[in-house]
C-alpha cells in the first residue's frame, strides 16, 4: 500500500519536507486490508488523481490536521485563561472606522447601565410624547389645526428628532463614560440640573446654562430642517397640482429655526429637566408598574404643554401666520 501511494502522491514526497519539518507533518494510517476493496481502493485514488496536491496549501490545512493551538503548542490554556489574560492573537482588532455611529451606540450602553428604564423612557417619548406634543400643537390652532396641517407636519418632523436628542443628552451615563462638561461648568452635574449629588445650587444653575445652550444649537438645526423639509413638500405639491393654494404663508425658514432654538432653549430645557429629577424620585418610590405608568402620564402632559407653548411662541415671533385672516378676507370678497 505504501508504494501505491508513493506512485500517486509524488508531490508530497518531493515538497513537504522541504516546506515543513517532519514532525509537523501528520500521519496517516490506513484502515486494516479486510476493511478494503478493490473498488473503494481505484475511486479514491483516481478521483484524487485528477487533482495534484498543492504544496501551498500545507500551512493552511497544519492547524486542521496537527490540531488548533499557539506555536508552543499550549493552546488557549497555556498561560491560563485566555493566554495569560492577554488575549488571543487571532481575536479582530477593534476598530474605530464606525466612528459616530459606535459614539452613539457606546452612550447607548452607557445610559442602560446607568437606568435601566431607560429604553422604556425613550419610547415613550416618540410614541406618547410626540402624539401628545402634535395634538397640544393642532388645539392651540384654528379649526383644531386642520387649515395649517403643513404646520403640523413640520411640529411632527422637527418633534420626534429633538425628543429623541433631549432624552439622549439628559439621560445619566456611567461615570467612567461620562463627557466631562466644558471648564466654566466644570462642577456642574453632567446629566441633568436634579442629579443627584453634592452640588452646590449655582453647580445645579450651569448644568441649566449649558443644557439650555446645547438644546438651542440642537433646535436651530432641526428647525431648519424640518421647515425646510415641509416648504419641500408644499412646493412639489403645486408642481403636482397648479390648482393647490396653501392656506398658509410658507414659514421663514431662518426665523422658524430661531423659534424653535429659544423653544428649546428656555422650554423645553426647562420643563425636561423638571421631568428628570420627578422620574428620578418616582422610580425609587413606586413599584415597576405604578412607576411606568407615571412615565406615561407624565410625558403626556409635558409634552401637550410643549406643544401649546410652541404654538404660541411661533405666533409671537411671527414665524408661522394663521391662515384665519386670509380665509375671511376672501370671503369678504366673495360677499
Amino acid at each position: 500500500m505504501a508504494s501505491v501511494a508513493q506512485v500517486h502522491y509524488p508531490h508530497i514526497s518531493e515538497n513537504s519536507h522541504r516546506l515543513h519539518p517532519a514532525s509537523h507533518i501528520p500521519t496517516f494510517h490506513l484502515p486494516d486490508r479486510k476493511f478494503l476493496s478493490k473498488s473503494s481502493l481505484n475511486f479514491s485514488f483516481s478521483s484524487l488523481k485528477s487533482k495534484p496536491f498543492n504544496p501551498n496549501l500545507l500551512p493552511k490545512l497544519q492547524p486542521l490536521l496537527c490540531g488548533a493551538g499557539d506555536s508552543n503548542g499550549g493552546g488557549k490554556d497555556s498561560g491560563g485563561e485566555g493566554g495569560g489574560g492577554g488575549g488571543s492573537s487571532d481575536d479582530p482588532p477593534q476598530s474605530d472606522s464606525f466612528g459616530p455611529i459606535a459614539a452613539i451606540l457606546s452612550g447607548w450602553r452607557s445610559r442602560v447601565a446607568a437606568d435601566p428604564q431607560f429604553p422604556f423612557k425613550l419610547l415613550m417619548e416618540e410614541l406618547v410624547g410626540v402624539s401628545a406634543a402634535v395634538l397640544g400643537d393642532m388645539a392651540t390652532r384654528p379649526n383644531f389645526g386642520l387649515n395649517e396641517l403643513d404646520f403640523v407636519f413640520s411640529t411632527l418632523v422637527v418633534g420626534s428628532i429633538l425628543n429623541f436628542t433631549l432624552m439622549y443628552l439628559l439621560a445619566p451615563t456611567m461615570t467612567s463614560s461620562s463627557i466631562p462638561l466644558p471648564s466654566i461648568f466644570a462642577n456642574s452635574p453632567t446629566s441633568h440640573m436634579f442629579e443627584p449629588g453634592s452640588y452646590t445650587i449655582m453647580n445645579r444653575l450651569g448644568t441649566l446654562v449649558y443644557k439650555g445652550t446645547l438644546f438651542a444649537a440642537v433646535g436651530l438645526a432641526a428647525g431648519l430642517v424640518g421647515t425646510a423639509l415641509s416648504n419641500g413638500l408644499i412646493k412639489m405639491r403645486k408642481k403636482m397640482d397648479p390648482n393647490f393654494e396653501s392656506p398658509n404663508k410658507p414659514p421663514p425658514m431662518f426665523l422658524n429655526g430661531i423659534t424653535w432654538a429659544v423653544h428649546m432653549g428656555v422650554s423645553s430645557n426647562l420643563r425636561y429637566q423638571t421631568l428628570n429629577g420627578i422620574e428620578f424620585l418616582l422610580q425609587k418610590a413606586l413599584p415597576s408598574v405604578f412607576f411606568r405608568t407615571s412615565v406615561v402620564g407624565l410625558r403626556l402632559v409635558n409634552n401637550v404643554l410643549g406643544g401649546m407653548t410652541f404654538v404660541m411662541l411661533a405666533r409671537a415671533t411671527g414665524s408661522q401666520s394663521s391662515g384665519e385672516k386670509k380665509i375671511s378676507n376672501d370671503l369678504d370678497e366673495d360677499n
